[in-house]
């Protein structure tokens, strides 16, 4: 199999078979061997019952129907484990993205890129979208390293190898280039075209960018220190172990050899809670370090109702 397009939809009733005729018509497609991962995410239209339409004409296609809503990183790991492309590409079905740019995206990866993601360059809708948005890409470039302008943009090409090698959940699905970059992967961008919704509601409120921030906290953490926890809970219980124990040996020694008592103590209180505090982090890293081996999400933890293939 040469190619693998993975889209998650969640009630996209009017826009899946748009998007299937304008695939089937890529130039990017012609003359491969590909296939279509649709991902209904627990719609509540009759979005899965037109992808039933469309398998019944069209074989390539392959559905995977969600039984309730778990997002778009969980539709993502249950596509890319299915995938058997060589390249596998993810884009939206809301027909924001233009599958006419696929080639675009294969013939950058073709120069030795190992993810391509796309660059929505002449913005994402009003000001109070576009500016978050690159407020929040700026700061993901400074604290990572990864010079991209959209890290978030779902029109995306990457290989078999890069796609299998992600383990995404939550809202890790936005950090995807990032994902593959801290692994070594080489990932660059082209600019791809952002056209306005036809039919459907947007998915996304005023939410997203707290979740954001949060969600680049994770990955920070994840991918600098999922296999040392201890590294990052062990530095500052260390320092604030050694400097409660010093604070407290300070004053006991004061106390015996010059003022004959053990003065001062509210500083004596805050060495005891330093000391209590600093073992308390030194704790959670342990732990951390027990938990490292956690599993890699697989389909049978995924809340598959039905695979069409």
């Amino acid at each position: 199999m040469d190619i693998s397009v993975v889209i998650p939809v969640y009630n996209e009733e009017k826009n899946v078979s748009i998007l299937i005729d304008k695939l089937m018509s890529s130039s990017g497609l012609v003359g491969k061997e590909w296939e279509v991962i649709l991902i209904d995410d627990g719609s509540i239209d009759g979005t899965f019952s037109e992808l039933q339409h469309l398998k019944e004409k069209i074989p390539q296609i392959k559905i995977i129907h969600f039984g309730i809503n778990a997002g778009k990183a969980a539709a993502y790991s249950a596509g890319f484990q299915l995938a058997s492309g060589n390249v596998i590409l993810t884009m939206d079905g809301d027909l924001q993205d233009d599958p006419a740019e696929i080639s675009s995206f294969l013939s950058t990866l073709a120069k030795g890129a190992d993810l391509v993601v796309g660059w929505k360059y002449k913005g994402k809708g009003s000001t109070g979208k576009t500016i978050p948005s690159k407020i929040f890409n700026s700061l993901l470039s400074i604290l990572t390293g990864l010079k991209i302008n959209d890290s978030n943009c779902p029109f995306r090409a990457m290989k078999k190898e890069v796609a299998k090698g992600l383990n995404i959940y939550g809202d890790l699905y936005r950090f995807i280039p990032y994902l593959a970059f801290q692994k070594g992967y080489k990932v660059t961008e082209i600019k791809v075209e952002n056209y306005p919704r036809q039919f459907g509601s947007s998915k996304y409120g005023i939410s997203r960018l707290f979740n954001g921030v949060m969600d680049l906290m994770t990955v920070l953490f994840i991918s600098r220190y999922s296999k040392r926890p201890l590294h990052f809970f062990g530095i500052p219980g260390l320092a604030a172990l050694f400097l409660g124990f010093f604070i407290d040996a300070f004053l006991v020694l004061k106390g015996f050899f010059i003022t004959g008592k053990i003065g001062h103590t509210a500083l004596l209180i805050m060495g005891v809670m330093l000391i209590i505090i600093g073992i308390q982090f030194i704790s959670l890293g342990l732990l951390g370090e027990l938990l490292v081996t956690a599993k890699t999400i697989e389909l049978k933890d995924l809340p598959i109702k039905d695979i069409v293939r």
